[in-house]
């Protein structure tokens, strides 16, 4: 296998100097590999990296053959078209101011009478089927994800890096891009938390405080080596306490002894048993001993300790978080939503949402789905108070909570410390600081601005603030929250919702998390 990439001893910092890759080393061939590892710690700073937008700090990036690189989120013009995205508009214009008889002679014979038709080949290969003329604003989430992969699909690079190539796509987008990674023919570095989309891999390379460390075979492969190092460090530790605990009762023990011992020696000599000069021998005798004995046991504790804080530190870095939630008492037959035959969307003359009614009793649990585009980020908006309806109304009877998939909640000036106590006026200090620590936010991390951290890191700081109340919300509104989310906060978010007894309604292509969340029901969008 040919090197494709090679990262030697690589090194990048933030703008305010801390460190964020400390020497890197990989070598990666025309393969298939998985980035995961935990939000913040570098993973699409490293695609930058490879991609030559950043420079490293020290090290060198070694790459043969051209780069592809699809971003986590797309920028949009306004009147920007596909063909535009894929920097084909002028090509495309004149086709057709050719074919309308528009066109110069010179211009005749510049002219690609392919090209449209070479751009729908593109997108069809990433399940999208649409005019290169569609603007972008005119298109989805998903949608609009679909574009950007066409796009690098259509300039067949040598390294296709892609950061979170899944996030807003419905089960047949994400299907398209499983069978387009499948059937990639050269390489691939994908960012993704997606652990279908990560059963694709030829090796998984986790990236961490330590560096990356590469493992062979796909997601499930690396979660059972990880499991064994997991269960491994957690023995360390229970023997790094064990032993000391064993140095400190021995440390005691030898202490005592030679209280004992000097207790004897100084009545022995009050009552003047030896002569003066052998117990004065004797004393310069037992106090080196025991200044010796005293550093060796100094220096066993230390060895002790620094084996506890080593294996600590290790289980520190593998064990998951927690985001537990207080109970919300909702009684199981109140009223929480009623929605009643309600039309709406963006442009009056052509609602998204149609006729739409649905009513939620107790704490139920529903799932909105349906293909990209077919309203159902419209609809939470709807349900919501985000977006007036047209016609019909909404009732929700009991205070809830919205986390869009944009956590556009958050004001990205202002600390999560702020944001929190601007959206939970009713908490004091000591509650916004518990609830942003159960989210791995603590100290000086809850003075971060919003606006500085990752994707990952600030769906995660939107979590703390809508779920991590005193008291939750009868109701949580999720619109795609597993985006962005590394592993563990996706576990233990998982675990926080199987456990919450509130209503929730949820949006989601996840397909593994919706499967843990025991729905009681799904509504499916884009039918007749």
């Amino acid at each position: 296998m040919s090197v494709f990439l090679t990262l030697s001893n690589l090194s990048w910092s933030r703008p305010d100097g801390a460190p964020l890759l400390c020497d890197l080393n990989l070598r990666l061939g025309r393969e298939r590999v998985g980035i995961v590892g935990r939000n913040g710690i570098g993973k699409t700073t490293l695609l930058r990296l490879v991609a030559g937008e950043l420079r490293p700090v020290s090290g060198h990036v070694d790459v043969h053959g051209t780069i592809g690189l699809m971003r986590q989120e797309m920028a949009v013009a306004a009147g920007e078209t596909i063909a535009d995205f894929f920097g084909q508009g002028a090509a495309v214009d004149l086709v057709d101011r050719a074919e309308a008889g528009f066109a110069e002679l010179d211009e005749l014979v510049q002219a690609d009478w392919t090209i449209a038709e070479r751009i729908r080949n593109a997108l069809s290969r990433c399940g999208l089927d649409a005019d290169p003329r569609t603007p972008l604003m005119a298109l989805s989430g998903g949608e609009r994800t679909r574009v950007a992969l066409a796009a690098l699909v259509f300039e067949t690079p040598d390294l296709l890096l892609l950061d979170e190539p899944t996030n807003n796509l419905d089960r047949a987008g994400r299907q398209a891009v499983i069978e387009l990674i499948r059937s990639w023919g050269s390489g691939a570095i994908i960012v993704s938390h997606d652990r279908e989309l990560l059963g694709e891999m030829d090796a998984i390379v986790e990236l961490s405080q330590f560096g990356a460390v590469r493992y062979g075979g796909n997601y499930s492969a690396f979660r059972a080596q990880k499991a064994t190092e997991t269960e491994a460090a957690e023995r360390e530790l229970a023997d790094a306490e064990k032993g000391l605990a064993e140095t400190r009762r021995r440390a005691q023990q030898a202490a005592e002894r030679k209280a004992r011992t000097d207790s004897r020696g100084r009545k022995s000599r009050a009552r003047g048993d030896q002569p003066k000069i052998l117990m004065d021998a004797a004393k310069e005798r037992a106090e080196a001993t025991g200044g010796a004995n005293a550093r060796l046991r100094d220096a066993r504790l230390q060895t002790a300790k620094d084996a506890l804080a080593e294996a600590r530190a290790s289980v520190e870095i593998l064990r998951p978080l927690s985001m537990e939630l207080a109970p919300t008492g909702l009684p199981r037959g109140k009223t929480v939503l009623r929605v009643d035959a309600v039309t709406g969307g963006y442009d009056p003359a052509r609602p998204v949402i149609c006729d739409f009614s649905m009513t939620i009793t107790g704490p139920e649990r529903v799932a909105i789905a349906g293909p990209n585009g077919s309203g159902k980020t419209t609809l939470v908006k709807l349900i919501t108070g985000r977006l007036e309806p047209q016609k019909g109304h909404v009732d929700l009877a009991v205070p809830f909570a919205f986390l869009d998939q944009h956590v556009s909640l958050l004001r990205p000036g202002l600390s999560l410390r702020e944001n929190f106590r601007r959206l939970n006026p009713e908490a004091d200090e000591n509650q916004c600081r518990a609830a942003l620590a159960r989210f791995r936010f603590r100290a000086e991390d809850a003075l971060q601005e919003a606006g500085s951290l990752s994707g990952g890191e600030r769906l995660r700081a939107g979590l703390a603030c809508t779920i991590g109340q005193a008291e939750p919300p009868g109701l949580l509104v999720l619109d795609e929250p597993t985006n962005h989310l590394d592993f563990d906060a996706l576990q233990a978010l998982e675990s926080a919702l199987e456990a919450y007894d509130g209503a929730l309604i949820v949006v989601s292509h996840d397909t593994t998390f919706l499967a843990r969340l025991g729905l009681d029901r799904t509504v499916e969008l884009g039918g007749e």
